[in-house]
């Protein structure tokens, strides 16, 4: 299933995403099959190059071996880019199992450039979506999204390298301030530090795809930890509804 006709009509427009950088890698296959048990559909899947973000995260090997049993259950897999060339990456993360691809504002040239990256993921079979920092203007982000026809928008709310740092003063508003200066069937993912403390915030504030590490992971059960969050997150409104 398309990545927008499943956000949109299998989760109702919001749902969380568990971060797989956060993952027990010793376990990693009973997690997620312990996530798809408590209705995870979409997980999370982080690609560090050590140059954009200091360290080598997890890659296309790690990715081939979970795609086969998360797309047997109808679920889909969110790739996100945090390197310096991300169109290199993308026909490998496509052939290794991804459904979406997104990459950072902050290693483009502008407009030109992302339209390119985003036609070059779509013929791969890819949903592209445009991330961002915290140093980078909201107002920026969402001008070169919207003229580029992106499919989502990742609103990064901390800065990205490492799991488990909390969400940085100053991210709710903007959220806010993304969500207002995006169509409305755009959808705002958001990533670091969100978990059970501020999930209904994050939320209210407009995002729709709530990333989720630690607060997932570092629990007893994820599966659990998972059913929480996404029981706060739809139970929350946003907040100009």
């Amino acid at each position: 299933m398309a990545w927008t006709a499943w956000i949109r009509e299998e989760t109702r427009g919001v749902e969380v995403l568990p971060s797989l950088y956060a993952a027990d890698f010793m376990r990693l296959g009973a997690q997620i099959e312990s996530l798809l048990a408590a209705g995870c559909r979409v997980f999370h899947f982080d690609v560090g190059d050590g140059h954009f973000i200091p360290p080598v995260t997890i890659g296309p090997v790690i990715l081939r071996s979970i795609a086969p049993a998360i797309h047997a259950a109808g679920g889909l897999i969110d790739c996100h880019l945090m390197v310096d060339n991300p169109g290199r990456h993308f026909q490998e993360i496509a052939e290794s199992g991804g459904d979406t691809v997104s990459f950072h504002h902050e290693v483009v040239s502008g407009p030109e450039e992302i339209a390119e990256l985003a036609a070059a993921a779509r013929a791969l079979g890819l949903a592209p979506g445009l991330a961002f920092n915290p140093s980078t203007a909201v107002a920026d982000a969402a001008r070169d999204a919207v003229a580029t026809g992106l499919d989502f928008v990742l609103c990064m709310s901390i800065v990205p390298g490492y799991s488990g740092q909390p969400l940085l003063p100053g991210a709710l508003e903007r959220i806010a301030e993304l969500r207002g200066l995006l169509p409305a069937d755009v959808p705002i993912e958001v990533d670091g530090g969100v978990g059970a403390g501020n999930i209904a915030e994050v939320r209210a504030a407009g995002a729709t795809l709530l990333v989720a590490g630690n607060a997932v992971f570092a629990a007893a059960d994820p599966g659990a930890a998972y059913r929480a969050l996404a029981a706060a997150a739809s139970a929350a409104s946003p907040t100009a509804a």
